[in-house]
């Protein structure tokens, strides 16, 4: 089930935190026609379980619903009840990981300094989410990966369209982001095709690195 979820795939993972999650399903609509098929909704939001659970009900398998901003394996639980098909953590927790795995759910485990990403590896993550990765840019990655080089990164913070390719050429396996791409205005004022072209130059930019 949700062990099979590939977030890699796209590139691209769009981290959804908005204190308005009423629109969850046109904006998820609008970022897949653009491109990006991995959804990360953070649980920030009080709502977060439910709208997950919406999100896969509206979208079936087209898109990939993860839950982010998961702080401990109860939070964990929660989410992969609700359909959850990957857990995020924006700092290592190897309890979350346990419970994920337990469960078979892939893990965007939280990390920054080299010691922090190998343990989270060890430990089973999945993927290891480069936070916050505007502190050190693309040549962070690099550098770590010279001697860990089995590691699949994600940089999260700070990744826009500008440095997308730059991290996918350091090394990362995917990129994710936040307000770059899912803004609060845009969603209030349904601007859905201003999400999808965001979607689709994050697609591009990053498929462009890859070649």
């Amino acid at each position: 089930m949700a062990g099979t979820v590939d977030v890699e795939s796209s590139g691209v993972v769009a981290i959804v935190r908005l204190d308005d999650l009423s629109r969850a399903v046109p904006l998820t609509e609008a970022l897949l026609r653009g491109g990006v098929t991995a959804v990360e909704f953070t649980f920030t939001n009080r709502l977060a379980a439910r709208v997950i659970e919406s999100v896969r009900d509206s979208m079936g398998e087209a898109t990939a619903v993860g839950a982010g901003t998961v702080l401990d394996p109860e939070t964990a639980r929660t989410a992969i009840l609700a359909g959850a098909q990957f857990v995020v953590t924006p700092t290592l927790n190897t309890s979350v990981i346990e419970l994920c795995r337990r469960y078979a759910v892939p893990t965007v485990i939280g990390a920054f300094s080299p010691t922090e990403m190998l343990t989270a590896w060890e430990a089973g993550a999945t993927y290891v989410k480069v936070f916050p990765a505007s502190v050190g840019g693309p040549g962070y990655l690099k550098d770590v990966r010279g001697p860990l080089p089995q590691l699949k990164l994600i940089p999260t913070g700070g990744v826009s369209v500008d440095n997308a390719g730059d991290f996918i050429r350091a090394g990362a396996v995917a990129i994710a982001v936040g307000s770059n791409l899912v803004d609060a205005k845009s969603v209030a004022n349904e601007d859905w095709s201003v999400l999808e072209e965001r979607a689709r130059a994050l697609i591009a930019a990053v498929q462009s690195a890859r070649t």
